[in-house]
């Protein structure tokens, strides 16, 4: 049996990992720790096989008041997590690291297309926190530490926070919508979780790059998602002056704009994206299909 301890309690990717154990439970044993205060320090990691660290401020700012808080949280306290798990015997370490280490959407019409040699160009002070926490802890890695670092694109499924429930929102109204060739890695949780699994069972160690293996359109996700629903969807195309006016908002190229990891051995197929979305809105009532 893996013992595994999930540092960061009550955080949707954490919750998510720790239900989808429940399906073997003579396969892992799971505990949760609150990371808020400092009583954590106190306790000891001796005997669990796995850290498994969520811990940290989820949500991009540009408010500069908040500057020290994210250095804190999503790097200081990730990098005393993983010395204490090394300290103490913990043989496998996984951080939670992000895309965002990758840096700003490019404006529509261009694409940021991510491989293995691609180099880390945060833009804000979220971005950076992440990768200096990614960096610090690879580094501690050795025969007897294992690191897994996971840098996942959006993350969405039931329950989900953040943006990709506006955009099912946005999916309920949307019966006319700019059809532009854009292309976008995501994540469903499930498919985050599956790889979690075999990370852990396999005593993997690295950096990995988890996504859906299909990567579609925000024009294809609004589709597919009002499809479901038995809705009915006019894509129009927008005039290129029209495109060119709108791809200096950072909004409008963080909804249509290119990013994707172009990383074959990444992409995980477990769940469908068709499957995942009916996963998250469900296939009836409006209360379930906001997400």
């Amino acid at each position: 049996m893996k013992k595994i301890l999930i540092t960061g309690a009550n955080s949707y990717i954490g919750t998510s990992f720790d239900k989808w154990l429940t399906q073997w439970p003579d396969d892992y044993s799971v505990d949760t720790m609150d990371m808020i205060d400092g009583s954590w320090r106190e306790k000891s990691f001796a005997g669990y096989d796995v850290v498994f660290h969520v811990a940290g401020i989820a949500h991009v700012s540009a408010d500069s008041s908040e500057k020290e808080l994210y250095y804190k949280i999503n790097r200081d306290l990730a990098i005393e997590t993983a010395e204490k798990a090394k300290a103490e015997g913990v043989r496998q370490f996984i951080f939670m690291s992000s895309m965002i280490i990758y840096g700003a959407d490019e404006p529509v019409g261009k694409e940021k297309v991510i491989t293995r040699d691609t180099e880390p160009s945060p833009v804000d002070f979220y971005g950076d926190s992440k990768l200096q926490a990614d960096i610090a802890i690879q580094n501690m890695a050795d025969d007897s530490f294992i690191v897994a670092i996971m840098r996942p694109p959006v993350i969405y499924g039931p329950g989900c926070k953040g943006n990709f429930p506006r955009l099912v929102k946005l999916a309920r109204y949307a019966l006319v919508f700019p059809e532009l060739k854009n292309s976008r890695s995501m994540l469903y949780i499930d498919n985050l979780n599956y790889i979690l699994q075999k990370t852990i069972d396999e005593e993997k160690t690295g950096i990995f790059f988890p996504h859906n293996a299909c990567d579609l359109s925000t024009a294809e996700i609004i589709k597919t998602l009002r499809d479901i629903k038995g809705k009915k969807t006019y894509l129009i195309k927008l005039p290129k002056f029209v495109m060119r006016f709108f791809s200096h908002f950072a909004l409008f190229n963080k909804m249509f704009g290119t990013k994707r990891y172009d990383i074959s051995e990444s992409a995980v197929s477990f769940v469908s994206f068709r499957e995942g979305l009916k996963k998250v809105i469900g296939t009836t009532g409006d209360t379930q299909y906001e997400g």
